[in-house]
């Protein structure tokens, strides 16, 4: 047989090895791009609008889908483990890692998690039916009130932290991906949402604050008809 022929038929003979004749190697590389569906996706934008630069479009894209399934999977945990959703575990999360005594106010709840007072009230008020917190009076203001944590949240949220060390959604992902790799993209990762927190959030948080007036707006210009 002559090397040409045998260059040829020897990727043919390989194909036919069972897939148990390759050992099992943890650290293989990521698949080919189009192997997943966000790489198709990635794939049919650039054929679709290849007259756009895309890399910020894809890249919030890519955010987007990691949130989604890091929530999915957070959430699965916390409703399997503790019977609470993982919008509501991350409340817990807030006020636990500012140290004792474990409080805060409604308002540094909602900044800190990024969603309206209206909120982060029904998540209190879930929590509190659970036992996990409960209110107090804020001598700081008057009408106001303090949210804490009670031992019943404390335990919860101590367990959650050390379920969530040991067995987080994103450990298998990043078990493909060397040391240094993974502290370039935990370095990537918290340079681009201070920047965000900074160039964005302040006009999400206007937008937030704004939004009642015009709808109030819109309600007595349909009355009005």
């Amino acid at each position: 047989m002559s090397p040409t022929i045998a260059k040829q038929t020897t990727p043919a003979r390989l194909r036919k090895k069972p897939a148990s004749a390759t050992p099992a190697n943890s650290t293989r590389k990521p698949r080919l791009s189009g192997s997943s569906h966000i790489e198709l996706i990635t794939l049919q934008w650039q054929h679709a609008r290849s007259d756009l630069d895309l890399s910020n479009f894809l890249l919030a894209i890519y955010f987007m889908r990691l949130g989604t399934l890091v929530e999915r999977a957070f959430d699965r945990l916390c409703q399997r483990e503790w019977d609470i959703s993982g919008s509501d575990m991350r409340v817990l999360l807030a006020l636990r890692r500012g140290g004792p005594p474990y409080a805060k106010r409604p308002t540094d709840l909602y900044r800190a998690l990024i969603v309206t007072s209206g909120a982060i009230t029904k998540k209190i008020d879930r929590l509190a039916s659970h036992g996990m917190v409960e209110r107090t009076i804020d001598p700081g203001h008057a009408g106001g009130f303090i949210v804490h944590l009670t031992k019943k949240g404390i335990e919860t949220v101590e367990q959650a932290v050390e379920k969530l060390a040991n067995e987080s959604s994103v450990a298998p992902a990043m078990s493909q991906f060397p040391e240094q790799e993974r502290a370039a993209g935990q370095a990537f990762c918290l340079r681009t949402l201070a920047l965000m927190e900074e160039l964005v959030l302040p006009h999400l948080e206007d937008d937030a604050d704004a939004e009642p007036a015009p709808a109030r707006s819109r309600t007595t210009a349909r009355q009005r008809k």
